[in-house]
């Protein structure tokens, strides 16, 4: 492994390549945003809203919102672009008090709002096949938080689609197309978060298409013929988690008053018992964790030194999440004992060795006395 000399992640990370001067894509990407025009991509956004509302009748817009800060913060720069958009929830089956009470904020400030729940049988299952096949129990969430929008937007013919980050941006991406594309099959197979699969892949004798009819998205054609467009306000307007945060909580969202679930964020990943796993899943594939992600956040922000965080990834550990383990357990109907058997079997020999009494270990990690366990 390779560690960015600028922030803490490793080469390890998908997207992210560290570069002969010892910083990653990330780290540059970020340091060149000062050069962005955003004054113009201020305008932009101010175009592509204006031909939204161009429509005679129906929603401006269809905004994925699960009432966390950035859906928030989406919600709030979509209503006050004029547009008139219809919020659309995937209701995780882990769903937290903390999380229902920001989502009906959410609604709250302005909008039709549609909440799905999947059969939570179908969900349950399918999730566990995803853990055991591929290691993340989110390939379900994923598919269906682009794919329900999307048919939605299709059916309801809103030809605007309004997502927040891209990170695909945020990892240096020069595709021009992030200003208004078509979130078709191929684009959710390559950045998707779903293994390079869709809901085809994952017809079985226990899963039949009508099982999965949630996560089957509209076609190219369909999206074309509906003329349903999509953007990331990360291309338009400078992101920066708590920026966002800012915006949101001046809107009435409340971040976790017990401190960070997972990360360092109290205000990310709140609205989901589960989302934790699949985070926590990237220890044994890439040797890091979500804190480190948030972290080189903050260090590129210049709110906190690499040194500091240094200090608070020692402090913190694995951060696993047992609790929402157990949970997920009793959701999908296994034992701990053969989720932990899965776990380790997605346990990346090409980053972690072992000791001879048993204890893993990552050779030259970014932290000297870890204490591994």
């Amino acid at each position: 492994m390779k560690w960015c000399r600028s922030c803490v992640l490793p080469d390890t990370r998908p997207n992210l390549e560290i570069r002969d001067d010892g910083i990653c894509n990330a780290c540059h990407s970020h340091a060149a945003k000062p050069d962005i025009d955003w004054a113009s991509r201020a305008t932009q956004l101010r175009s592509v809203a204006a031909q939204a509302k161009q429509r005679q009748g129906g929603y401006d817009c269809l905004i994925p919102v699960s009432g966390g800060k950035d859906s928030t913060w989406q919600t709030v720069k979509c209503l006050e672009l004029g547009l008139r958009p219809l919020a659309v929830t995937w209701k995780t089956p882990a769903r937290t008090a903390i999380g229902q009470r920001n989502l009906d904020n959410l609604v709250a400030l302005g909008v039709d709002h549609i909440d799905w729940q999947i059969n939570p049988k179908v969900e349950a299952a399918f999730m566990l096949k995803a853990f055991q096949r591929f290691g993340s129990t989110a390939i379900p969430m994923h598919m269906a938080l682009f794919n329900i929008p999307l048919t939605l937007a299709v059916r309801l013919r809103i030809p605007l689609v309004v997502w927040g980050e891209n990170s695909a941006f945020e990892y240096g991406t020069k595709d021009e197309a992030l200003t208004g594309f078509r979130l078709d099959a191929d684009w959710l197979r390559t950045y998707g978060v779903t293994h390079g699969t869709t809901a085809a892949d994952w017809v079985d004798a226990e899963l039949s298409p009508k099982d999965l009819a949630a996560y089957f998205g509209p076609s190219r054609e369909e999206l074309e013929q509906a003329g349903v467009r999509a953007i990331f306000l990360g291309y338009y307007l400078p992101w920066d988690p708590e920026e966002t945060r800012r915006v949101a909580e001046a809107h009435g969202f409340q971040p976790e008053a017990a401190g960070a679930r997972t990360g360092y964020y109290d205000f990310a990943d709140i609205d989901d018992d589960f989302i934790a796993i699949h985070h926590w899943m990237k220890w044994f594939k890439f040797g890091f964790t979500r804190l480190f992600d948030n972290l080189s956040l903050e260090i590129r922000n210049e709110r906190m030194t690499r040194s500091d965080a240094l200090k608070i990834l020692r402090l913190s550990g694995e951060q696993r999440p047992t609790g929402d383990i157990s949970s997920f357990c009793h959701f999908a109907g296994t034992t701990e004992e053969a989720f932990y058997a899965t776990a380790e079997g997605f346990r990346n020999p090409n980053v972690w060795s072992r000791r001879p009494n048993g204890t893993h270990y990552i050779p030259d990690f970014l932290i000297d006395d870890w204490a591994w366990s």
